[in-house]
């Protein structure tokens, strides 16, 4: 299981690797995680939906896993 989130990656796949990024993912403004057709998105794909900037939400989740990992 991948332990770095990519802005390619599948909300999906990336909310499989930890629930928590659920949060995370919600707190940056991403309140559609739930509907089965955001989880088909890329990271990228539902930054640029929400008007969020991709970079800025990969390097918070990011972070989430780095210090869940220490």
């Amino acid at each position: 299981m991948a332990t770095k989130v990519t802005k390619d990656m599948i909300i999906d796949d990336i909310i499989n690797i930890d629930q928590n990024l659920v949060t995370i993912l919600m707190q940056s403004g991403m309140h559609c995680v739930g509907c089965p057709a955001s989880r088909g998105e890329s990271l990228e794909e539902a930054c640029f939906v929400h008007g969020l900037d991709p970079n800025d939400v990969e390097s918070k989740l990011n972070e989430y896993l780095q210090l869940k990992n220490e």
